[in-house]
């Protein structure tokens, strides 16, 4: 056997990486389609998309796939699967999707959820959940059984994004203890089902799929299926896990005090921790990682900001298209601080950061005279940051260290302006790694075969770019920004009633 496949179940597109056993790297990489997919708005804060396009996307990214490395299918010894966190699929008993995915930036579930924070209790839930049911997987299935009663009668087994995926290959309804607990659906401190919740929103644990472990062969790839993506019958399928613990796993970060960031679609960072210490106001959010096990919890703390590479989209078809490269070589001829010009980086539904409550982007300080292009991106990019720094804070306020900070060569983190600004504002060590969340999906996959004896086997072939330091100077820059950037925040999302007294 020679090769591992990942496949990476994005918001705006499927990836595919194919890895070489030996070596450890990549060896072809593909993207399906090569423009973004779109999300459904049925209405304001919504966000649907149709899982039927990701496995159609799957189907072509593999085909591409096999166009451009020409890769002998007999020869592919695993399958590993990433995927957006926190999307509800529902089945019915002969496999068919009955409604589009509400997926993870969808904010029609924030008040059920809230109602149900104070009706268990708050200690309760964080002691237990350690997250508010907040916007969750559990409470948009609570909003379908209220909302669309046909509907929930019909359903015979939900699905995370990547169950579904994994549904399609081997024609079993899984899903992992990690995938679990990143739709509050798991107790930390009984290491069981959350049945209190369950039985709070009437639902009943018999619509949770079988749980298989995160590493281990979970299936093996259908006829039907190998013979649609030109694959062969039998492959296992021996890795799935949400996009973020993934992101984490494919940067080698799986002990405590290591800390992973993407910048992609959402922002997130994310820290491992061993205790189960929960933020009171529910901000940041923990789940299982992909290497807990019983006799040794492991943690993820999670920070996420929706509005992230979606506003950097946004942009660039607001300065005529222009490819990313150029916005980044844009951006870095405007002065820090883009000469006063300060961006709350929201608009893409309920922020966790901000107690879930949904909130619009701002550009603030504007001169007509003054600000072009490149203050518009530069402004952009350093609020994305201001915001990320801003939930790093809280994560840190938990007992998550936050010194040096992994991420791949990518998105985001493509960029001069907002490195500088990372690395300064937060005052941490940027690790860059040439690696990709569906690279990390086809290492675990040859951990979960036994392929790889261990974590460092895995990642032998991961190679660092670069490493970007803070510097004083541009620190104390960087830091009265933020701070002005924090008062803007703060006016921002007061109650109307105190802007009124």
């Amino acid at each position: 056997m020679k090769y591992l496949l990942g496949y990476d179940i994005g918001s705006s597109s499927i990836k595919a990486s194919l890895l070489d056993i030996a070596t450890g790297r990549c060896v072809a990489a593909v993207t399906s389609p090569t423009t973004e997919m779109g999300m459904d708005v049925p209405q304001p804060g919504w966000a649907e998309q149709r899982p039927e396009r990701w496995w159609q996307e799957v189907i072509n990214a593999t085909q591409q796939l096999q166009a451009q490395y020409g890769f002998d299918a007999s020869l592919l010894a695993g399958i590993g699967i990433t995927y957006q966190m926190h999307g509800l699929v529902l089945l019915d008993k002969a496999g068919h999707v009955l409604r589009p995915a509400i997926i993870w930036c969808d904010s029609r579930a924030v008040e059920i959820g809230n109602e149900a924070f104070a009706g268990l209790g708050e200690e309760f839930c964080l002691q237990n959940f350690l997250n508010s049911p907040g916007n969750f997987t559990a409470s948009k299935l609570k909003w379908v059984r209220e909302n669309e009663p046909e509907i929930y009668a019909q359903i015979h087994k939900i699905q995370l994004p990547g169950d579904y995926l994994a549904y399609q290959l081997t024609g079993q309804m899984q899903t992992t203890v990690s995938g679990l607990s990143e739709g509050v659906f798991w107790n930390f401190k009984t290491q069981a089902i959350a049945q209190e919740l369950l039985d709070y929103y009437g639902i009943s644990a018999d619509l949770l799929p079988e749980v298989v472990d995160t590493f281990s062969v979970q299936g093996h790839l259908t006829a039907e299926a190998a013979q649609t993506l030109g694959l062969a019958a039998g492959t296992p399928i021996a890795y799935r896990a949400g996009d973020q613990p993934n992101n984490a796993f494919s940067l080698n970060v799986l002990n405590a005090g290591e800390v992973a960031a993407t910048g992609g679609t959402s922002g997130v960072v994310y820290g491992i921790n061993e205790t189960t210490t929960a933020d009171a106001r529910s901000r940041v959010n923990s789940f299982v990682h992909v290497n807990s096990t019983r006799e040794q919890p492991k943690n993820g703390v999670l920070m996420c900001l929706n509005g992230t590479g979606i506003l950097n989209s946004w942009l660039r078809k607001i300065v005529g298209s222009l490819p990313y490269d150029q916005m980044n070589t844009l951006a870095a001829q405007a002065p820090v601080g883009a000469q006063g010009l300060l961006f709350l980086p929201f608009g893409n539904g309920a922020e966790r950061i901000l107690e879930n409550r949904p909130a619009a982007a701002v550009l603030h300080g504007v001169q007509f005279n003054v600000h072009g292009q490149a203050h518009l991106i530069r402004a952009a990019q350093e609020g994305i940051v201001y915001a990320l720094n801003y939930g790093m804070d809280i994560m840190r306020a938990s007992g998550v260290q936050v010194r040096n900070v992994r991420a791949g060569h990518a998105n985001m983190f493509l960029s001069p302006v907002f490195r500088e600004a990372f690395v300064n504002c937060g005052g941490v060590t940027l690790e860059l790694y040439d690696t990709d969340a569906a690279q990390g999906a086809a290492r675990g996959a040859g951990i979960g075969t036994g392929i790889y004896a261990s974590p460092k086997e895995a990642f032998n072939g991961l190679a660092r770019i670069s490493t970007v330091e803070p510097t004083p100077a541009l620190q104390a820059q960087y830091q009265e920004i933020y701070s002005d950037w924090q008062t803007l925040l703060a006016r921002e999302t007061r109650p109307a009633e105190l802007l009124l007294a």
